[in-house]
This record gives C-alpha cells, structure tokens and sequence, in this order.
C-alpha cells in the first residue's frame, strides 16, 4: 500500500526535534475501522531449466524491461540483487487483494517464461552469494552503511524474499480492532508467523542451522536499522522516540555520492547547525526496517517468501483473518499473551521469543501450540470474510501438513537436501513452482 502524506508542511523546510515527532505522530497511525488489505510479494529469479545457475545481470535487465510495459495492477519494482516484487494495490477485501496480485504474478510469470526464467518463493537464496544488481546512491549508501555491521546486510538486500502484509492501523477506541491492539498483537503474533512460515534454511548449499535464515539476517543488521521500538500503551509515542533515536543512513547530495554518518542519530541532526527537512524525515523513515512498521497502516515484514505459485496466499489469508475478524483477533490476542513473557520486554526481532522462532520455528512446543489455535480461529474467520472455498482449502492443507505436526516449509527443504545428500534423487524443486520443469 502506498505511503501515507498528509499534505502539510514544505518538505523542503527545516524541521525540530518537536516538529519531527509531531510529524511522526501524525501519519504513522491513521485510525478507522480496518477496511483494506494489501500484499508485497518478493520472489528471487532463477533460471527454469536449473535454480542453481546464476541469471546474467543483462538477461535480468532485458526481463525487466520487457516487464514495465505489461499492463498491472501491482506496482512491479526491483530490490537491489535483482528480486521482484509485486505490491497491491489497498484492497476492500481478501479476495479482492488475492485476484488483483494473483492475475500479476500470471502476467509477470509468461514474460518470464518465454525468457527462460522462473521465480521461486524462498526467504533465502539457498545456492547464491550476494551480488548487487541494482546501481544507485540509495543502495550504495545503504550497502556502506550495513556493511560497519557484518555481511548480513548484503546478504538482506540481494539474497532474500518476503510475503509482507499490510494492514488497517485500526480503531482508535480499546478493543480487539483498536490500534494500541493491534500494534502489541502484530509484535507478539509476528514471532508465531515466523515461526509457522520460516522458509529460509539454507544458504550457500548448506544448512545454517537456523529454519529463518531470513530473519536471523534481520537480526544481525542490528536494533536500530532492523529492530522495532520498546511496546508500551502509547505506539505514536513509542515510534515517534524511534524514529527520533534511530541512526541515520545518509544524507542525500545533489551531486557525487551520499554522506554516510557514522552513529548520528536523526534525533542529533535535528540539533545541528544544517538540520533536516521533513523531506529527510520522510526519507529517513524508509530506511527503517522494524519486523513491523507503522506507514498509517501497518506493514507486517517478518514472512518468509513461500513455496509454489500461491503459497503466498496462506500467510496473508491468515494475518487478514487474525487481526481483521474480531473474533479471530481476540482468540490470537489471548493465545499469544502467554508468549509476552518470552520477550523480557526486549523489542522484535532481538529478543529470545523472535529468535527460538526463527532458529527452530514450531518445533518450539509454545509456538506450535499456539499456531495451532491461530490457525484454527482463522480457518474459522476466513468465511466471515468472504474467503473462496479455494483459499480456506489452502490454509487448511497448511495447517494440516505443516502446523499440526509442528513443521514449516524449512523441515521440508531439509528433507530435500538430506535425501539429495544420501544419492537418493538429485536436488528437487519443489519449490518452484508450475513452471519448474520435474
């Protein structure tokens, strides 16, 4: 979903620490009743007749522009190692959402076709080490910045893929659909959908011991660039302070590079002698990558890319149907508060609720239990909100192959690669979709 504005003050104006989290208090959190939904779906791109293979940077190029004069709902956008994504547009419902990115990805994936190519729904790219596709000052200078903290940066930028899923910020009053609601919900359930979808095990061809290698990435990039801000009553406030404290990335130029500072926090930029504008709060926003992020609405990014051509559909159909059904949200809401204590208070993703999640995922017996009911209260919702039979019968199969017997789609790539490993059939791809060949 598009980023919200609110169509006050000249973004070329300096701003204040006062007005910055005026600012931010103003548009992080548009309150109403939940009424749209959307979905940004990110693929990694392989070759079809063999995933292993590298695509040339110029096949990608000549793809992509063959891509931007296909009529789409989507905005179709490229991440910086050559990963499409496609974000729907605000959508009345789920299955209005489901149709709009469902009739895309056919669209996208015959130009893709006819090219040789293919795309596949994995958190990480199994086989592959970094290599940046895209050349321009943002991610030159978000790749000097991530690189003061370690290669997991890279690694987020050009090797991994998501499902994230954009929600109403909801009810300003208490209640199940209320913001501060669903605010705390999205941070505690956030550990569950990690857990219940990691998709991510593998990186360079072997096991990292982590079925999230996605979000372990996340969490290696550090708090303040990756990390959410510490949850009490007030999430304005709570994001507001965040915003203010957290580390620049850059300072834009005009001409040559981008500054990169080194520990200025937005807060301290306010107080020097050239502050920002509220052009480079509004910027500066962007370049903060929380596992949840207020935008007015609520983005939820802690999802795994998701196997097969409508994998992606599960994870989404279920975050509708827990926070947007009041029922389903009240059930998720009392199964997950046992799970609060597991934070110490710490903020996601760097706390050790996130990180069991992500390391083992539901062969934790807590989040397998409470994925469980998740699961149940939302195949129970989904019909409330006029989900097909089609939909329904794909989150049941989920429940049934994967969460009732404690596993995600990373036990499976396991598997795989253990049999491939033992010589008893060569690498599958099961997780390529119709146009992978068997």
């Amino acid at each position: 979903m598009s980023d919200p504005s609110d169509g006050c003050a000249d973004p070329r104006t300096a701003v204040t620490e006062a007005e910055v989290e005026a600012l931010v208090r103003g548009i992080c959190f548009k309150t109403g009743p939940p009424r749209r939904l959307g979905v940004e779906v990110e693929w990694l791109v392989h070759e079809l007749r063999d995933p292993r293979l590298p695509v040339s940077p110029e096949r990608l190029e000549a793809v992509y522009a063959a891509l931007r004069i296909v009529p789409l709902r989507s905005a179709l956008t490229v991440e910086p190692g050559g990963q499409l994504e496609l974000s729907s547009p605000p959508a009345a419902s789920l299955m209005e959402c489901v149709g709009t990115v469902s009739a895309d990805l056919d669209a996208v994936r015959a130009v893709l076709r006819r090219d040789g190519l293919a795309i596949v729904g994995l958190g990480h790219d199994p086989w592959h080490t970094p290599r940046r596709f895209l050349r321009a000052p943002r991610y030159d200078a978000m790749e000097a910045c991530l690189d003061r903290t370690g290669s997991a940066g890279r690694a987020m930028m050009c090797t991994s893929a998501s499902v994230q899923v954009c929600l109403d910020a909801g009810y300003e009053e208490p209640g199940p659909l209320g913001h501060v609601r669903r605010w705390w919900l999205a941070h505690q359930l956030g550990a569950v959908l990690v857990a219940a979808f990691a998709n991510s095990p593998i990186a360079g061809g072997r096991p990292t011991g982590w079925l999230s290698t996605r979000q372990l990435r996340w969490a290696q990039i550090g708090t303040g660039r990756a990390g959410g801000p510490v949850l009490d009553a007030d999430p304005r406030g709570a994001w507001a302070r965040h915003v203010l404290d957290s580390p620049v990335m850059c300072v834009r130029r005009d001409d040559g590079p981008w500054d990169v500072p080194e520990g200025l926090t937005f807060r301290e930029w306010t107080r020097s002698p050239r502050p920002p504008t509220r052009d480079d709060l509004d910027y500066h926003a962007t370049t903060l990558f929380p596992p949840v992020r207020p935008r007015g609405h609520l983005e939820l990014r802690m999802i795994d890319a998701q196997p097969g051509d409508d994998g992606w559909m599960v994870p989404l159909a279920v975050a509708a149907a827990l926070f947007d059904d009041p029922e389903a949200a009240e059930t998720a809401y009392r199964a997950v508060k046992p799970l609060a204590e597991r934070a110490h208070g710490m903020p996601a993703p760097h706390n050790p609720l996130w990180r069991d999640a992500a390391r083992v995922g539901l062969a934790d017996p807590e989040l397998r239990e409470v994925a469980a009911v998740c699961f149940a209260a939302a195949l129970r919702a989904l019909p409330r909100l006029g989900a097909t039979t089609e939909v329904v019968d794909a989150v049941g199969a989920y429940r049934d192959r994967h969460v009732a017997r404690g596993r995600c789609p990373a036990d499976d790539s396991l598997d795989e690669l253990r049999a491939a490993a033992r010589g008893a059939h060569p690498l599958p791809q099961r997780t390529h979709g119709k146009d992978t060949p068997s």
